[in-house]
């Protein structure tokens, strides 16, 4: 009875399967002919999820434009404006870069002449304290350090520690006139930077020299020759001498004659060696200058040329600073006299 029973259970399970079935079928039959629209008495999810997404409400299309336009602009706003500054501040680093490149190799060299002097107590403090202002001093710039040779000398010691790039040139020469002795450095000097072709601007500084920074960016601008006055101080009297040239504007109209007796003496004025710059070229380049000789040449005194020139060419003549020389830059501070 037991297995009758389950197999007339297995039947009727059967039967209402195969109607089930048979139910469906003809549902999805006639449905299939039936036209699609929004109304359809056979919505489904998966329809209306399909709709909503190939064809929305007007409203939530435009909800959808108005979010996609949003999103749009948020774009413009941040990805191309983000790539914009970037891109614009590159091409500022670049400018600025080619800037400061183009500043560096138009700035002109500045080549200081500096003679020393066994004579001087103090010559080892006063070049750490001229070095001491040339470091200072925006590059770029060379120093030409003029020394007697000696086994016991501590200038080049001192020059190491300096951070700055100089030359140290000795000479053997035995002087009794310190005057002489100090020509002759400067003329060994311009012979190293003949010799060298530098190129740049020559300005013979004395250990005793005290400076204004901007004086060295105001004789960067010296085309061929540049001269400005000098105040002349002794640490023992109360008394101040300037010399150098009198300006209108940077055009030098004439000198300081403190030591001339005769005012019309037709002989060049006194100028004081620390009160001029020159252009190097003409040291180098003597056809550029009108220049009968090389500076190797000894017979000729590139020194006595180099002051003659300054005087002389009055046109190429820029008085310093360039707004009127009258403002003192340069002081020559005597701390202990030179026997």
């Amino acid at each position: 009875m037991g297995s009758q029973e389950r197999s007339k259970k297995k039947m009727h399970l059967w039967k209402k399967a195969i109607v089930h079935f048979l139910i469906c079928f003809v549902m999805g039959f006639f449905t299939g002919f039936a036209p699609t629209s929004k109304a359809s008495i056979f919505p489904s999810h998966v329809t209306i999820s399909l709709s909503s997404i190939y064809s929305p409400q007007p409203t939530e299309v435009f909800h959808q434009e108005k979010t996609q336009n949003f999103n749009r602009s948020l774009m413009d706003e941040t990805e191309p404006t983000s790539e914009h500054n970037y891109n614009a501040k590159k091409a500022n680093i670049s400018k600025e870069t080619k800037r400061v490149n183009k500043e560096l190799n138009t700035k002109r060299l500045i080549i200081v002449v500096t003679p020393t002097s066994t004579r001087n107590e103090l010559e080892e403090v006063l070049i750490k304290k001229l070095a001491n202002t040339l470091k200072l001093v925006a590059q770029p710039l060379l120093w030409i350090v003029v020394e007697k040779h000696s086994d016991d000398s501590k200038v080049s010691e001192i020059l190491r520690k300096t951070g700055i790039m100089y030359r140290h040139v000795v000479f053997k020469e035995n002087f009794t006139d310190a005057s002489t002795e100090m020509d002759h450095q400067r003329n060994i000097a311009l012979n190293h930077i003949e010799h060298h072709r530098l190129s740049g601007i020559v300005h013979f500084s004395g250990l005793s020299n005290v400076y204004d920074l901007s004086f060295f960016e105001e004789i960067r601008t010296i085309e061929a020759f540049g001269a400005w006055p000098i105040a002349k101080l002794s640490a023992n009297k109360k008394k101040v001498t300037i010399e150098g040239p009198v300006c209108d504007s940077s055009e030098v109209i004439g000198w300081h004659l403190n030591k001339m007796n005769n005012l019309t003496d037709l002989k060049p004025p006194p100028i004081h060696i620390s009160s001029f710059a020159f252009n190097s070229s003409i040291l180098w380049d003597p056809e550029r200058w009108g220049r009968t000789s090389s500076v190797q040449d000894t017979s000729q005194n590139s020194l006595k040329f180099v002051r003659k020139e300054v005087l002389e060419e009055e046109t190429k003549l820029k008085g310093i600073p360039r707004q009127g020389c009258s403002k003192v830059l340069l002081w020559d501070l005597h701390i202990s006299k030179e026997q």
